[in-house]
């Protein structure tokens, strides 16, 4: 079986774009990959069209890792966020090219589940009015929903510092989600890398009554012992990672032993096998894995075979449930919560267990999407022209 072609279909929102991306084959199975660029949505594209001619085409799409070393390594250059989110999708595509050929899930080609059900947790649920009584009423909806863990940022256009009015605000909103989510409930804590490690710290103290679940990002990953400050001074799982494309660029945090919980992007650190293998890694550490997922249903599909296969698997995000719930239709198949315990279940279906509907993404097309996490308002995800 050898690579034919690729071809590439962008599903567009207002604050984000979805790219997929099938990889054909000569033996009429089509695999599909996706990711979720923030601003180099066209730059991928560009990297895509070049990356066929240089290494994808007439590649045996069954040898997966030689595909992801030439692509990674062929070119010279050093792999950056739009490289690693190329290999990615084409990488996914692949085990969902194998998957099907052999009539299997993607999730028994990495070794058998350790499995049946990955947790999830709700993010995109708090584009509502920025107040406690809003807050109350949105997370009390997720719950309803049967999830029973949700994530928020609630400090507004934050950065570096927190003033005082602006600290007991965001001590409010929490108290509020909270109280509206019960005990039980997992509540993370997102920072985006907003904050200096005295602000972080601070923070972290005054929200720790709230329990939070885990300290997401507290400060800007460029600066790795500022994060071991912060792990050092708060008593919370810290976890971070979206932001790192390269799993061998995670070697300084397991050295340093700052962070708890690894936070690896499927769609930008090259895919299903990448992430598997940097959770073989983290496990050998003691470390939990907690994948970003702000893509649709192919990328949530793909981060569920690492889940499925990991014993050191901890929960994976979701947001399509709440932000752009529409968007779930360009794809059949796709993974859905399970309203009696929040968790996905597992699926036995072939490759990735999903197949893009190309008519359906058809009728969204790509957008100018802008997506501000320092612009007022950034939490409801309607950028500026779009209110």
């Amino acid at each position: 079986m050898r690579i034919t072609g690729i071809s590439t279909h962008v599903v567009g929102t207002p604050w984000r774009n979805l790219t997929y991306v099938q990889v054909h084959t000569d033996e009429g199975i089509t695999g599909v990959g996706e990711t979720r660029m923030l601003g180099h949505t066209d730059a991928l594209l560009g990297y895509l069209k070049e990356a066929e001619v240089n290494h994808i085409l007439g590649a045996d799409p069954f040898a997966v890792e030689d595909l992801v070393r030439r692509m990674k390594y062929g070119d010279y250059g050093r792999a950056g966020e739009i490289v690693m989110s190329g290999i990615a999708v084409v990488e996914m595509a692949c085990w969902d090219i194998k998957g099907k050929a052999l009539g299997v899930p993607v999730w028994q080609l990495l070794g058998g589940k350790v499995t049946d059900k990955v947790k999830a947790y709700a993010n995109g649920w708090y584009t509502t009015e920025r107040t406690p009584e809003a807050y109350h009423k949105a997370a009390q909806a997720v719950m309803e929903r049967g999830y029973r863990a949700l994530k928020i940022d609630p400090f507004g256009t934050g950065h570096f510092e927190l003033d005082h009015r602006q600290s007991l605000y965001a001590v409010s909103l929490i108290e509020a989600v909270r109280d509206a989510i019960g005990p039980d409930a997992e509540l993370m804590l997102e920072m985006h890398g907003r904050f200096s490690p005295a602000t972080a710290i601070r923070m972290a103290r005054e929200l720790a009554p709230f329990n939070p679940a885990w300290l997401e990002e507290p400060v800007p990953p460029e600066n790795l012992k500022a994060l071991e400050k912060v792990a050092a001074k708060v008593d919370m799982p810290v976890a971070t990672g979206e932001r790192i494309h390269d799993r061998i660029e995670f070697r300084e945090l397991f050295e340093s032993q700052a962070v708890d919980i690894l936070q690896p992007d499927v769609g930008h650190i090259g895919g299903i096998w990448e992430t598997r293998k940097l959770a073989a890694t983290a496990e050998t550490h003691y470390m939990l894995v907690a994948p970003h997922n702000v893509g649709g249903p192919v990328l949530t599909a793909a981060s569920l075979q690492v889940g499925f296969t990991s014993p050191n698997f901890k929960i994976l995000e979701h947001f399509n449930d709440f932000a752009d719930a529409d968007i779930k239709k360009v794809v059949k198949g796709a993974p859905q919560v399970n309203p009696e315990d929040g968790c996905f279940h597992l699926s036995d279906a072939p490759g990735l267990g999903v197949e893009l509907d190309v008519d359906a993404a058809a009728e969204f097309p790509q957008q100018q999407a802008r997506f501000d996490l320092w612009a007022e308002g950034w939490e409801q995800r309607k950028p500026k022209g779009t209110q």
